[in-house]
């Protein structure tokens, strides 16, 4: 019996879960499964002493995500990750601190493997484990943009009403920062990120105590986006 060649190019599979369109941030925003790792995260930071890790957070970095990468002249497709795994970044802490990021991708995939598409899958995961200064670093642009729109995320507004602003620093930093705004300006190609401190609470020596690596990791993720990162505090340019 003649035995048949095996084809060069195989016949394409049906259209299933994995084929379809980009997933948006209102895919994900409305997933239960997600909502409750958000929610979750967020009741074991409170438990951990750490500062609000919750929807607002999410929210806010996952528009942060898009405006920079929108505002540097990336495509659409990957602004739209860049939100997609801002709003996902943190939900690893729903197990432990520790290693959130790593967790997190791992949670994502559970979730998502069967609803997205791997080509858009795998960026927004590989952002997920690489957005903390300890364990991770820039590998893309959708990853860059989510450590930039992240480590921007200081401001009074994060700490809890049971925060102990005398005691712990991170806490305190928190509180002293009155204004926080990440600015993205595409003709110089600088990203600039803009605190307004209240120094009798904390000085400004603080923040960089217990921000300085955050801020080494923002200067890298710039440069791979072909841009230049800025510290302002209180007006005055520091990096």
């Amino acid at each position: 019996m003649p035995v048949e060649p095996v084809p060069t190019h195989p016949a394409p599979t049906p259209a299933g879960p994995r084929d379809r369109a980009t997933v948006t941030l209102e895919d994900v925003q409305g997933s239960e499964e997600l909502s409750l790792y958000i929610a979750s995260a967020d009741r074991v930071m409170e438990a951990m002493g750490y500062t609000e890790h919750g929807f607002r957070h999410a929210n806010l970095v996952a528009s942060i995500a898009y405006q920079v990468l929108s505002r540097l002249d990336f495509t659409e497709r990957e602004a739209t990750l860049a939100s997609v795994a801002g709003y996902l970044h943190d939900v690893g802490n729903s197990l432990a601190r520790d290693a959130h990021g790593q967790t997190g991708a791992i949670l994502v995939y559970q979730s998502l493997r069967d609803a997205v598409h791997g080509s858009d899958l795998m960026p927004i995961l590989a952002a997920i484990a690489n957005h903390e200064e300890t364990e991770g670093v820039a590998v893309s642009p959708i990853s860059a943009a989510v450590i930039l729109a992240d480590k921007s995320d200081v401001h009074r507004s994060r700490v809890r009403r049971s925060g102990r602003i005398e005691l712990d620093v991170h806490d305190r930093v928190n509180h002293a920062v009155e204004r926080s705004f990440l600015s993205v300006d595409s003709g110089p190609r600088t990203v600039s990120l803009e605190l307004t401190i209240d120094t009798d609470i904390s000085k400004v020596m603080e923040y960089f105590e217990i921000f300085l690596g955050r801020m080494q990791l923002c200067r890298h993720a710039a440069e791979l986006l072909d841009a230049r990162f800025r510290l302002v505090i209180n007006g005055a340019e520091l990096a």
